[in-house]
């Protein structure tokens, strides 16, 4: 048996067709498998840049509502138009008007004290002169004479009926020109309290009417003996 001794470095002389075959379906394989890979890349590559999916927004569609009618908006024009001009043309307010009192008829009240009690005479005396004893001799006078002309020319009444010393409960909207609190005052009504004086208000006046040409400032006219 003899040995045959293959050399791989010898390179064909003949070129036959069944090389030709070989060669050409190496190159038909070689160019399928080359197809086949530029496909497959190309695919991918098409994955890859196909945009994803945005969820659409969802839109509520609320019904608006109805127009108004021109004439109604047309009123509500005119109605805001006629409440700027009662702002811009409000009224000012009315100025306090101060009550001038005329000096007549206090300068007739002191004529008539003096007249009836020497009331200006015992108020301008100086009494540091005389006793204790005389003092309370003139007063007695002087009152007695007051108290004639308060009683003829004027009507008094008290404020409060209750008696001088008990105690009163004052409610929310009391006039304060009625009753005038004194003490520790904290808070608001009622107020509870002691009445110490029950207050003194005229309810009718009856003061002589005057001559024309009589001059009130004349208290007490100058006396003369002859």
């Amino acid at each position: 048996m003899s040995n045959y001794t293959i050399d791989l470095a010898l390179k064909p002389t003949t070129f036959d067709l069944w090389h030709v075959c070989l060669a050409g379906t190496v190159a038909v394989l070689a160019l399928m498998l080359i197809c086949l890979l530029l496909a497959m890349v190309i695919s991918l590559s098409r994955r890859s840049k196909k945009p994803q999916p945005v969820a659409e927004p969802i839109i509520q569609y609320v019904q608006a509502p109805a127009p108004e009618p021109v004439i109604k908006v047309v009123e509500k024009i005119v109605e805001k138009i006629v409440e700027v001009e009662k702002i811009v043309h409000a009224p000012a307010p009315e100025p306090v008007v101060l009550k001038e009192a005329t000096p007549d008829a206090a300068l007739q009240l002191l004529g008539l004290l003096q007249k009836e009690a020497r009331f200006i005479d015992f108020v301008k005396e100086n009494i540091t002169e005389y006793s204790d004893e005389d003092i309370g001799i003139a007063a007695r006078v002087v009152h007695e004479g007051c108290n004639k002309v308060i009683n003829e020319h004027f009507t008094l009444a008290p404020i409060r009926n209750e008696t001088e010393g008990n105690n009163i409960t004052l409610l929310k909207g009391f006039n304060a020109a009625e009753v005038r609190l004194t003490g520790n005052i904290v808070g608001n009504a009622p107020f509870h309290g002691t009445l110490v004086h029950k207050g003194w208000q005229i309810t009718h006046t009856r003061l002589p009417k005057l001559t024309q040409g009589h001059s009130a400032n004349i208290i007490a006219a100058a006396e003369v003996e002859i």
